[in-house]
């Protein structure tokens, strides 16, 4: 694997072997996860990141914080949208949103990655008010310097292709990824996720991005889910010389059926449609035909997207397990309690039930594949969010299908270097994952 690492380095950019060598030797032994602004640490077992099991909203919520204990990354401070007030695009607080940016440089001055950061959503006035005390909901709160790992890694070494793109991190205060425009004015909360997108992008347009000759829109899980819904409005900002695409790591959230014949995640999505107005901000290509809840699922809207979109999804994805698919509330007698905290622990027809839904996540994108400019990387692990994590990203035993990791099937797709449609075999014959096992 690392000499296939060692000659895409050498090829597309030219990068020291020695260099290369040494800084990629040492296997990756202890990983730190930002949980709020601390970081709490946790040892890779047998493979395994191992987290108690509240811990998993913050895989989410602080996706970019994993990586080596001895690591020094690179630390991006906030920067805040000061004309965002003047045109309402505020967090649920009504503070000014904001991003962090890292310049680009050399080949990628004129190149722009924009990530948008997930973080689960709110769908009653009592989740948006406590939402909106926290960095999820209000800029106060928010980290005043991030750290820039994985795709947004600013070392050639751990991110080849975009690392001295301009690389942005807008950060997610709104609880609708970016998409609510409503207000409750006897809760003072502002649902202003749509117009904290377009302050944010004209920002940045005035900042530089209006002369890409580049530019990806991604983002991870809820973040994931807005880049799939913005993802057209993206490309039209740009003109048609501009090669502009999108990607959504973690963001192909499913209506499923969880373990007790219920909705969890379709009654989750009623309600951030209804309480932040999302449907008037909704493809109206799918709304034409759809009520507006299934048109925030994204299996109703990936086939529609002119641009092109890659979907990078753990077959087995861990948020959903634990928050759609065998929540605590469709499993009152705890029958999957272990099996949700360790894929080891499941039974045989437990073990099914999540082939299943593996099964139905390859049905939802059976037409998005048929699209030659589309690209798909669905690797058979229970994970969740792959693409700022450098473990995952690229590192010597990062995830991969086919003997390719996710940053070098990323860059072939994006750069039009090979057809990037990657579905792994199913669970257990992937040995390269980084599963997620909770205490």
């Amino acid at each position: 694997m690392r000499s296939i690492k060692l000659q895409f380095l050498i090829q597309a950019l030219a990068f020291s072997l020695s260099r290369f060598g040494e800084q990629r030797k040492a296997k990756m032994k202890l990983f730190c996860v930002g949980v709020f602004a601390a970081f709490v640490f946790c040892k890779v077992v047998a493979g395994f990141l191992d987290f108690n099991e509240t811990e998993l909203s913050f895989i989410e919520a602080y996706e970019y914080g994993v990586s080596k204990l001895n690591y020094n990354p690179l630390m991006v401070g906030l920067t805040l949208i000061p004309s965002a007030g003047a045109q309402g695009a505020v967090c649920l607080d009504g503070t000014l949103p904001g991003y962090h940016w890292h310049r680009g440089y050399g080949s990628g001055a004129n190149s722009w990655l924009i990530q948008l950061e997930g973080g689960g959503w709110c769908n009653n006035i009592r989740t948006c008010v406590y939402r909106k005390k926290t960095r999820r909901g209000s800029s106060t709160y928010m980290e005043k310097q991030i750290p820039f790992t994985g795709i947004l890694s600013e070392k050639a070494e751990e991110n080849p292709d975009f690392f001295n793109w301009n690389r942005v991190k807008l950060r997610y205060c709104d609880g609708a990824s970016f998409t609510g425009d409503s207000e409750n004015k006897a809760a003072q909360l502002q649902f202003r996720g749509q117009r904290i997108w377009l302050a944010a992008m004209e920002d940045l347009m005035s900042k530089g991005m209006r002369y890409a000759k580049q530019a990806l829109l991604s983002g991870c899980s809820a973040g994931g889910l807005a880049a799939i819904l913005h993802c057209d409005e993206f490309r039209n900002l740009f003109p048609r010389t501009t090669k502009v695409k999108c990607l959504s790591d973690a963001g192909l959230f499913l209506d499923a059926i969880d373990v007790s014949g219920g909705h969890t995640l379709r009654s989750l999505y009623s309600g951030v449609v209804g309480l932040q107005g999302v449907q008037h901000n909704l493809p109206r290509i799918c709304t034409n035909h759809l009520d507006p809840t299934s048109c925030f699922f994204p299996q109703n809207l990936i086939s529609h997207i002119q641009t092109p979109l890659f979907i990078l999804n753990a077959a087995y994805d861990s948020w959903q397990i634990q928050s759609s698919i065998a929540p605590p509330s469709a499993d009152p007698h705890g029958y999957w309690h272990d099996c949700r905290l360790n894929h080891a622990k499941c039974s045989a027809s437990q073990i099914r039930f999540l082939q299943g839904f593996r099964t139905q996540m390859l049905n939802a994108i059976k037409g998005f594949s048929m699209s030659r400019q589309n690209g798909l990387f669905i690797n058979s692990c229970f994970a969740h969010c792959q693409t700022e994590r450098q473990d995952t990203w690229f590192a010597d035993d990062s995830p991969e299908i086919r003997n390719k990791p996710i940053a070098i099937a990323v860059g072939d797709w994006y750069f039009d270097r090979a057809g990037v449609r990657s579905i792994d075999c199913p669970y257990p014959c992937d040995k390269t994952c980084h599963n997620l096992v909770f205490r």
